[in-house]
């Protein structure tokens, strides 16, 4: 009994089924059954920090902000510096219109400032301290993310401390007007 291929001229040969396929050894038990393995995933139970990082991330961006000014309180400082505006009579003293004018918003931008520096300063220790209140046997954190997280608190330290002392005049305070 044998079995009939067709050679690359397309001629049929016969061979004999006894013939041995070099390609397999003889010793070794081909399964036909296709077994479907999934790929080796390592998996954590536990978080990954990915949302450790990005709050850390945003806290030291918030931190930058508070100390360079952002849009929203840029916007808050000219608001009431329109409203100083229409407040303030023409007939009003300089000390009335400077404090309306340009003191109100000054002490807003301020106020904005100080709270973008509570918000990272806030998030910066969020972050450094969820470690303690995690899973007790994962306390690891990337070294990274305690860095940027650092940066953060002390961006958020600084500028509350450069917000306060803005918003009580005791840094760059309006000029005397007697």
């Amino acid at each position: 009994m044998g079995t009939r291929t067709v050679d690359e001229t397309g001629a049929g040969t016969e061979h004999d089924e006894t013939a041995v396929d070099a390609t397999e050894p003889d010793d070794v038990d081909v399964d036909t059954d296709v077994v479907e393995t999934e790929p080796a995933v390592d998996k954590e139970e536990g978080p990954s920090g990915v949302g450790q990082g990005a709050a850390a991330v945003v806290s030291a961006a918030l931190g930058l902000v508070s100390l360079t000014g952002g849009w929203l309180g840029t916007v808050a400082a000219a608001r009431e510096t329109l409203m100083g505006q229409l407040e303030t009579a023409a007939d009003a003293g300089v000390a009335t219109q400077v404090k309306e004018v340009y003191g109100d918003a000054w002490h807003t931008s301020a106020l904005w400032a100080g709270l973008f520096a509570l918000t990272a300063l806030i998030m910066g220790v969020a972050v450094l301290a969820r470690p303690a209140f995690g899973t007790p046997g994962r306390t690891v954190q990337a070294p990274w993310t305690k860095s940027v997280a650092w940066a953060g608190v002390s961006l958020g330290a600084t500028g509350l401390l450069l917000a306060v002392l803005k918003y009580t005049d005791v840094l760059l305070g309006l000029p005397a007007t007697g």
